[in-house]
C-alpha cells in the first residue's frame, strides 16, 4: 500500500511518455510543436503542486491519490480519443497535473508517518519505485507496440495501471490509519532566524494554514535550501537532454546513443537505495555533496572532450559518471523536503517545495537549448556543470542550517 500505487502509476506513465511526441506528430504536429506538446506534462506538474498541497491538507493523502488517479484516467481516455492536437495537449497537461497530486500525497504521507531514523531510506525507496516504473515502462511500451502495432495499446495499458492504482488505494488497507507516527512527531525546523539549527524545534498549530501563508512563513528555507534543491533538479534534468544531444553532435548512431544512455540509467537505478543508507547513517550532506560534485565536474569535463580523438570513449565514461552522481542523489529532494516541512501539516509546504524543484527541472532544458543555439553545445554543457558546482556550495552552506543533525 505504501509503494505499490507509485510503481503502477510510474509504470503506466513511463510507457506513455516516449510516445507522446509520436502521437502528436500523427495528429499533425511538426517537430517543434510535438516537443511543446510533450512539455505540457511538465507544465501540468508544475501547476499541480500547489493545488495538491491544498487538497492533501484538507481531504488527506488517500482521497487525494484516488481523485488524482480518477482524473488522470479521464486524461488518458482523452489521449486515446482526442480528435485534435489541442485536446491531446490538454489531456497531457491534465495527466501531469494529476501526477503532481499523486506524488505530493505520497510524499506528505511518508513525511508524517516515517520515523526520522530511517526516513531517508524510506524516501529513497519511494524514489526508487518511481524510477523502476519509468525505467521498465518504455520496455513495456516496446513490447506492446511489437504485439499490437498501435501506439494506443500503450495508452490503454496506462489506463489499466490507473484503474488498478485507484482500486488499490480505495479498497486496500488504509495506511493513514494503520501507520502511526513514531519518533518524529516533535521533529521539525523553525523558520530561519539567521542562526544555525543544531537541533529540532517543535511546531504546533491549532489551525491549518493556507498554501500561500505557509510559503511566506517558510520563505527563508525555500529561498535558500529550496534554491539549492532546484539546482540539483536542474542538473538532473539537463542530463536527460545533454547526453542524447552530445551523442548526436559527435556523430554516434541512434543505437549507440541509446545503449550509452541506457547504461547510465541502469547505474542510476542501481544506486537508489545507497543514497538513503548514506543519508540515514552519515547525514544528508554526505549524499547531496558527492552527487552534485560528480555531476558538476562530469559535465564540465565532458564539455572539453567534444573535439577529442577519443570523444566516444569520453562520452561513455562521463555518461557513467553522471549516472553514478544521479543515483547517489536519489531521494535527496524528497528527504530534504520532509526534513524541513512542518510535521503537523506538511502538505502546503511540500506543494511549494515541489513547485520550486520542478521549476528547476523544467527550466534547465530550455537553458541548455538557448545557450547551445547562441554558442555551442560544449558551452551549454559547461554551464550546467557550473550550476552543479554552485549547487554543491549552496548545499554545504544551507543543509547544516535547516536540517536537524542526526
Amino acid at each position: 500500500m505504501v509503494y505499490g500505487p507509485t510503481v503502477l502509476f510510474a509504470l503506466g506513465e513511463g510507457a506513455v511518455i516516449p510516445l507522446i511526441p509520436v502521437i502528436a506528430a500523427d495528429l499533425g504536429a511538426d517537430v517543434a510543436t510535438a516537443a511543446l506538446v510533450a512539455s505540457a506534462l511538465v507544465v501540468g506538474q508544475l501547476c499541480g503542486n500547489l493545488p495538491a498541497g491544498w487538497a492533501v491538507a484538507r481531504i488527506g493523502e488517500r482521497l487525494t491519490m484516488a481523485i488524482g488517479g480518477a482524473i488522470a484516467l479521464a486524461g488518458v481516455v482523452g489521449l486515446a480519443l482526442a480528435p485534435s492536437l489541442g485536446l491531446f495537449a490538454l489531456a497531457v497537461f491534465l495527466i501531469g497535473f494529476c501526477a503532481a497530486a499523486f506524488g505530493l500525497a505520497r510524499h506528505s504521507f511518508m513525511t508524517t508517518r516515517v520515523p526520522l531514523s530511517f526516513r531517508a531510506r524510506a524516501l529513497s525507496l519511494l524514489g526508487g519505485t518511481f524510477r523502476l516504473g519509468m525505467f521498465v515502462g518504455p520496455f513495456v511500451a516496446a513490447g506492446l507496440l511489437a504485439l499490437f502495432q498501435d501506439e494506443h495499446a500503450t495508452i490503454w495499458f496506462f489506463a489499466g495501471c490507473l484503474v488498478a492504482t485507484v482500486l488499490l488505494v480505495l479498497l486496500g488497507p488504509d495506511p493513514e490509519r494503520r501507520f502511526v507516527t513514531e519518533g518524529n512527531g516533535d521533529e521539525s525546523v523553525a523558520e530561519d532566524t539567521g542562526e544555525p539549527v543544531t537541533g529540532s524545534i517543535p511546531l504546533r498549530r491549532d489551525r491549518r494554514e493556507g498554501v500561500f501563508r505557509t510559503m511566506w512563513r517558510f520563505r527563508g528555507v525555500l529561498s535558500r535550501l529550496g534554491l539549492a534543491a532546484a539546482s540539483l533538479s536542474a542538473v538532473r534534468s539537463a542530463r536527460q537532454v545533454v547526453l542524447p544531444l552530445w551523442g548526436v553532435s559527435i556523430g554516434l548512431d541512434a543505437q549507440t546513443i541509446a545503449l550509452v544512455v541506457g547504461i547510465s540509467g541502469a547505474i542510476d537505478f542501481a544506486l537508489f537505495y545507497a543514497s538513503g543508507q548514506v543519508m540515514d547513517r552519515f547525514g544528508r550532506l554526505w549524499a547531496a555533496l558527492p552527487a552534485m560534485l560528480l555531476m558538476g565536474a562530469g559535465f564540465i569535463a565532458l564539455a572539453f572532450t567534444h573535439d577529442s580523438a577519443q570523444s566516444s570513449m569520453w562520452f561513455a565514461m562521463f555518461a557513467a559518471v553522471l549516472g553514478v552522481g544521479n543515483g547517489l542523489s536519489s531521494g535527496i529532494l524528497l528527504t530534504l523536503g520532509a526534513d524541513v516541512a512542518p510535521k503537523d501539516d506538511p502538505a502546503p509546504f511540500l506543494g511549494s517545495w515541489r513547485t520550486l524543484t520542478d521549476a528547476g527541472g523544467a527550466v534547465s532544458p530550455l537553458l541548455v537549448s538557448a545557450i547551445a543555439a547562441a554558442t555551442t553545445l560544449s558551452v551549454a554543457t559547461g554551464v550546467v556543470g557550473a550550476i552543479g558546482l554552485l549547487g554543491a556550495l549552496a548545499f554545504v552552506r544551507w543543509v547544516p542550517r535547516f536540517v536537524p543533525r542526526l
